[in-house]
C-alpha cells in the first residue's frame, strides 16, 4: 500500500546464507508493500530465492510497484500482482511473509495488520513512528506468536557481533559511552509551498495513519522523511543504525532514565520540519549513548563521521555497517575486528521455517528499544526551545552524562560555525530535559512530552491501544 524507503545500503557483499529449499510446494510466499529504493532491495532478496515466490507488490503509488514487476519476473518467472491497498494482501491465504518498505508512519500499522492477519512480518527501521506503535508491535508479535525482524541489518555483519564479543571480553576495559555519528549531508528540499501528489498516487492511502494534510515539499518520494507527521529526520532514518549497535555493545536495555536533545535546522530555510544538526544525550545511568547527526559537511570524530565510536578505559572502536576496529588511547590502530557476515533476509527466512523468534538477528523488541531512542530525541527536541549557547552549556553540565558533554558542544558549535551558521540569527533549539519511566516506557511528571508518545489516528487507520490487542 505504502510508497518511498530510507535509502540505505543493503547487506554486504558475499554473505552466508542457509541451504534453501528447492520444493515448490515448499515456497513461501511473500507481498512487498512499499516499492522505492529500499522497497527494491527487498523485492532482490526475495525474488532471488528458490525458496520464495513474490506474489505481489504493494504501494500507494501504483506506478512505482508496476515498475519493479519486470524484474520480479525476470528472477522468479512468475509475474507478481500490484496493488495499492495493503488490505487486499492480507486476505491472502497463500501470502505467508509481509516485507515493509513504507513510509515510517505506516511501518507499524502494516506490520500489526499483517500479523493479526497470520503473516510473518520484516519491517524496515525504524519500525514505528513513535513509542507506543513500537510497544504495540511486540504485543502483537507476542500474542499471534509471528516472527517479526527489523530492518537494522547492521546486527547480522560479523565486525559488528566481534566489537560486542571483544567489549565483553573485557578487551576494551570499562566501557561506559558510546557516540553515534550520523553525518550524512542533506541540502535544501525547496521552499515550503502547496503541491500535488502525483497522479499516480492514491494520497488517502499513502497518508493512512497520518492527517490527510496538504503536501509542503517539491519532492514527493523521500523528503517526506523531514516532515513531522511522516518521517523521524535522520535520527531515525539514520541514527538507529548507530543506535542499535551502541545498545548491543553497551548491554544497555530499556529507554534509558533520561533523554536531552539540541539542535535545528540550520543553514538554509526549507520545506522541511526535522533538525538537520541535532546532538541527543541519553542516560542509562552506569552507561551513555551520545547521538550527533549532522546534516551539514562535517569533519570525523576519531575517524568516524559516518559510524560508531565506542569508548573504554583501554581505548576505542570504531564501526561502520560492515567494518570494525580497535585503536589505543593515543589512537593507534591495535586491529581489526572481523567476522562472517550473514543475509538480514536470510536470517528471516530462517527464522520463519524453524518458528523461533529467538533465531532473529534483529527481533522486534530489539527493533522497538533502539526505534523508541530516535522518537525520544525528537519528543526532546520539539518540546524544546531557542537558547543562546552558554544557555545550553549550563543546562548540559547538568546532565547526567559520561564523557566531556562541553568537549562535544564545543565541537558542534565548530562544525556550524565552519558551515557559516549565525547562531545569534537562527539560534540552537535547547530540547527538554525528561526523565523517564523505564518500566512504563513514559516519561515522568510531563504530560506534554507523554502526549507525544502516540499520535491521533485516522479512521480507519488506527494502531490499536493496548487493551484493544
Amino acid at each position: 500500500m505504502l510508497t518511498a524507503t530510507a535509502a540505505m545500503a543493503g547487506p554486504g557483499a558475499h554473505p552466508l546464507k542457509a541451504a534453501q529449499s528447492r520444493s515448490s510446494n515448499e515456497k513461501i510466499g511473500v507481498a512487498i508493500i512499499g516499492t522505492g529504493g529500499r522497497g527494491a532491495a527487498h523485492t532482490k532478496a526475495f525474488a532471488s530465492r528458490t525458496d520464495c515466490e513474490i506474489r505481489y507488490l504493494c504501494d500507494a503509488d501504483l506506478s512505482r510497484a508496476q515498475g519493479l514487476v519486470g524484474s520480479v519476473a525476470r528472477h522468479q518467472k512468475t509475474v507478481p500482482k500490484t496493488v495499492q491497498d495493503m488490505r487486499r494482501i492480507f486476505e491472502d491465504d497463500s501470502v505467508d511473509v509481509v516485507s515493509i518498505a513504507s513510509c515510517n508512519h505506516w511501518h507499524a500499522l502494516a506490520a500489526i495488520w499483517a500479523m493479526q492477519a497470520g503473516k510473518d512480518v520484516y519491517v524496515e527501521k525504524p519500525v514505528s513512528h513513535n513509542v507506543s506503535e513500537g510497544r504495540r508491535m511486540v504485543q502483537v508479535a507476542r500474542k499471534h506468536q509471528r516472527i517479526c525482524q527489523t530492518g537494522t541489518q547492521y546486527r547480522s555483519h560479523g565486525s559488528n557481533r566481534a566489537l560486542t564479543e571483544f567489549i565483553a571480553a573485557g578487551k576494551l576495559g570499562e566501557v561506559k559511552l558510546a557516540f553515534c555519528m550520523v553525518g550524512k549531508r542533506r541540502g535544501s528540499i525547496g521552499t515550503r509551498g502547496k503541491f500535488d501528489p502525483p497522479k499516480s498516487v492514491d494520497y488517502d492511502l499513502f497518508c493512512g495513519p497520518a492527517p490527510l494534510a496538504p503536501v509542503t515539499r517539491r519532492k514527493f518520494h523521500y523528503d517526506w522523511h523531514w516532515i513531522w507527521d511522516l518521517g523521524n529526520g535522520d535520527l531515525g532514518n539514520s541514527g538507529i543504525h548507530r543506535i542499535d549497535i551502541a545498545r548491543w555493545a553497551l548491554g544497555v536495555r530499556g529507554p534509558g532514565k533520561a533523554v536531552m536533545s539540541y539542535g535545528g535546522r540550520l543553514g538554509y530555510t526549507d520545506a522541511g520540519e526535522t533538525p538537520n544538526t541535532q546532538v541527543t544525550l541519553h542516560d542509562f545511568g552506569d552507561k551513555s549513548i551520545v547521538v550527533e547527526v549532522h546534516g551539514l559537511p562535517t569533519t570525523a570524530y576519531k575517524r568516524m563521521s559516518n559510524g560508531l565510536v565506542i569508548e573504554g578505559s583501554d581505548g576505542y572502536i570504531t564501526s561502520t555497517q560492515t567494518s570494525a576496529a580497535v585503536f589505543d588511547l593515543e589512537g593507534r590502530k591495535m586491529q581489526d575486528l572481523k567476522g562472517e557476515a550473514r543475509d538480514h533476509f536470510d536470517n528471516f527466512i530462517q527464522a520463519v521455517r524453524s518458528r523461533k523468534s529467538s533465531d532473529l538477528n534483529a527481533d522486534i523488541l530489539e527493533g522497538h528499544q533502539s526505534s523508541a531512542l530516535c522518537h525520544l530525541g525528537n519528543i526532546s527536541h520539539r518540546l524544546g526551545r531557542q537558547a543562546k549557547p552558554r544557555e545550553i552549556l549550563e543546562r548540559l553540565s547538568a546532565q547526567r552524562i559520561h564523557g566531556d558533554v562541553a568537549e562535544t558542544f564545543d565541537r558542534n558549535l565548530k562544525h556550524l560555525k565552519d558551515n557559516g551558521v549565525d547562531l545569534d540569527k537562527t539560534p540552537l533549539t535547547l530540547g527538554a530535559s525528561l526523565a523517564i519511566d523505564p518500566k512504563g516506557e513514559t516519561f515522568i511528571d510531563h504530560p506534554q512530552a507523554d502526549a507525544l508518545l502516540t499520535r491521533p489516528y485516522r479512521d480507519p487507520f488506527v494502531v490499536p491501544g493496548e487493551s484493544a490487542i
